[in-house]
């Protein structure tokens, strides 16, 4: 059988050694290929590379990983290391060049090794694929296979964006001996549970699917070990490189018009309709538990897999990156919050944050005007490689060059002031609440009504109406989220077009005599009515410029039916009946500037950033057909519906 392996192998690397060196690039590209060849040369010229190194786990898989380390023998090196499900394979087809090689050659300049992982079930990682890599036990045996090679000093940094951070927390948990520091950047999606948020990995938004996953799955679904050859231990290492390029060649998932694609129904077959395999998503995982889209907030099978929650202690130090356009600041600030009070006395000392104001892992693609949708937002540009290098030498290198003592425990941009701030706590401490009350004569429907922010509550209700229509549900117009397709764009957006939907409730103050900083939580309640056994309600924050423009800072919503807890069976709404819904905390950090309004907008949907509730009280996930739903925001001294801010006073 070893022997056929071989031959087989050897066949394979025959097959794919016919395609060409440099296949036709894209059109303008000849800089970028001039660059990242560039960078492959030096990079050779300064470290040992070894790629497509085949890892084995306790369970006999192998996990591909790709090596890069100083030349000079006479050291040994600690390793920054990121895994990921991601393609970092060393080709890139389409291009005719090296994948860009910025990061190990950074490392490598450095005095560190660079070793980049594939997870269990990824491009040529063996075994079946389940999310952020499970069984975490992989990542033991990982740092157990790190430590022991002999240049290794046995110490161990972890960092990565999105998901090649979102494991890192889980993994924190565990306490490896190897493991020195970790830098998760973005990595919503690896928090579970923490104080009022059951996300499950930003599964859920106020108990809503957020329905990013279903596109970012899609190419996930496709990599199955029945698309990727097996290769025996002894494959040579070129025959794996070429393997990269077949992998480009023809592991591609089709294209698909996603702005069609997620409506589809029933939601579980979303992505059966557009031709994907079987997968995690509507399917049983490799561990035997429900697929995703059928479990619920506190469903057991996600305290089985890869998510880090608040059972789990982290006692690692930790330099955590996020941004106000992301899928998840405010889980993400509680996680790092929880860690800082939990954590011992001196690691919870050793616990920093970084809060920019761009997109989803865009950190570094911040520029002098930095525009984030449509807003100029100001040089939001930060140093991230001197401050994440300097925070390696400080902890896998033992250099006592003072970057701590310097660095504020949470730096945070101010958008709308256009300038990077710092606090020793978030919020910051000089932050307090001030409360607007939503108000109006029962007709704050469009821009065009009459809703209005008051410092105090009206005497009596005139509760607002609004149609809520599942099939014709406020579509998605900017926010934060990531990986929605082409025509889906994240960050600030003008509002104004949905303003002037019906089902769209407006309420906004006078222009603003003085300037305002909101900087820390933000708290919606309302009070609520409906003729449906369930629905949903939404709330963005608007920043309103003198000219009308008016920006998205932050959204939200909540499904009715989880009112009382995510940890509670679902509770039905009674016809007429109100009720009051409190909102998961927002975050942010916004200036209003002088003449600015500070806007307040109310609905039932934000599709297809949140999935549609249908108002059946059915399951949601396995329907076809929903029902119109007439709801009501109710607002007096009874019915006290509310946004309280975090206020900065200057």
């Amino acid at each position: 059988m070893q022997r056929k392996l071989q031959l087989a192998a050897v066949a394979f690397a025959c097959l794919i050694s016919a395609i060409p060196a440099h296949p036709q690039a894209r059109t303008g590209d000849a800089a970028t290929i001039a660059r990242r060849n560039a960078i492959e040369q030096e990079l050779e010229s300064i470290a040992t590379i070894e790629r497509k190194v085949m890892v084995p786990m306790r369970d006999g898989k192998r996990m591909q990983a790709d090596i890069y380390r100083p030349k000079d023998e006479s050291k040994k090196y600690p390793v920054i290391f990121s895994r990921t499900p991601y393609n970092f394979n060393y080709w890139d087809i389409a291009l005719g060049a090296p994948r860009d090689m910025t990061a190990a050659l950074d490392a490598v300049k450095h005095g560190y090794a660079y070793i980049e992982m594939n997870e269990r079930g990824r491009y040529f990682s063996e075994g079946d694929y389940d999310i952020l890599g499970v069984p975490l036990t992989d990542s033991d045996d990982e740092f157990d296979w790190m430590t022991a090679l002999p240049w290794s000093t046995g110490k161990v940094g972890l960092i990565g964006c999105s998901s090649t951070a979102e494991w890192q927390l889980n993994v924190a948990s565990r306490g490896n001996k190897a493991l020195a520091t970790i830098i998760p950047e973005s990595y919503g999606a690896g928090v579970g549970r923490v104080g009022p948020y059951y996300e499950q990995g930003n599964w859920f938004r106020g108990g809503a699917v957020q329905m990013l996953f279903a596109t970012w799955l899609y190419d996930a679904g496709l990599q199955t070990n029945e698309a990727k050859p097996n290769f025996p231990p002894n494959t040579s290492q070129q025959a794996l490189v070429e393997a990269a390029k077949w992998w480009d060649l023809n592991a591609h998932p089709p294209m698909v018009d996603w702005t069609k694609a997620l409506a589809h129904l029933p939601e579980k077959d979303l992505l059966a309709a557009v031709g994907a395999p079987k997968g995690i998503y509507a399917d049983n995982t490799p561990s035997g538990q429900r697929g995703m889209i059928e479990r619920t907030p506190n469903d057991p099978a996600w305290y089985k897999g890869g998510l880090w929650n608040d059972s789990m202690h982290i006692n690692v130090p930790g330099l955590w990156m996020m941004t106000w356009y992301d899928v998840s600041v405010a889980p993400n600030l509680a996680a790092y919050n929880f860690v800082r009070s939990t954590a011992s006395p001196e690691v919870a000392n050793e616990q920093y944050a970084i809060i920019a104001p761009v997109p989803h892992c865009s950190y570094k693609r911040a520029q002098e005007h930095t525009i984030v949708g449509e807003r100029d937002l100001g040089d939001a540009r930060l140093d991230y490689d001197a401050l994440t290098f300097g925070w390696f030498d400080h902890f896998l290198k033992g250099e006592d060059n003072g970057l701590l003592a310097k660095t504020p425990k949470v730096r945070y941009y101010t958008m709308g002031l256009s300038k990077w701030q710092s606090s020793d706590t978030w919020p910051p401490k000089e932050a307090k609440p001030v409360t607007f009350y939503l108000t109006s004569t029962g007709r704050a429907n469009s821009l065009a009504g009459d809703g209005t922010l008051a410092t105090a509550a009206q005497p009596k209700d005139a509760a607002d109406k609004f149609l809520y229509d599942p099939m014709n549900p406020v579509p998605t117009r900017g926010g934060g989220f990531c990986c929605m397709g082409a025509d889906l764009k994240p960050g600030a957006v003008d509002q104004r077009p949905l303003e002037a939907r019906d089902d769209v409730l407006v309420y906004s103050t006078s222009p603003l005599s003085e300037g305002m900083e909101v900087t820390g939580t933000v708290d919606v309640t309302l009070y609520v009515s409906s003729d449906a056994k369930d629905t949903d309600f939404t709330v963005k924050l608007i920043d309103v410029l003198p000219d009308g423009t008016a920006y998205n800072i932050d959204e939200n919503i909540q499904r009715a039916r989880y009112r009382e807890g995510y940890n509670q069976p679902p509770v039905w709404m009674e016809k007429d009946k109100v009720y009051k819904i409190t909102f998961q905390p927002m975050q942010t950090s916004n200036y209003f500037a002088p003449g600015d309004e500070l806007r307040v907008e109310i609905s039932s949907s934000n599709f297809p950033r949140y999935d549609r509730n249908l108002n059946t009280g059915g399951n949601n996930y396995d329907e076809t057909k929903g029902v119109v739903a007439h709801n009501q925001v109710h607002h007096s001294t009874q019915y006290p519906s509310t946004i309280t801010l975090s206020v900065v006073k200057h």
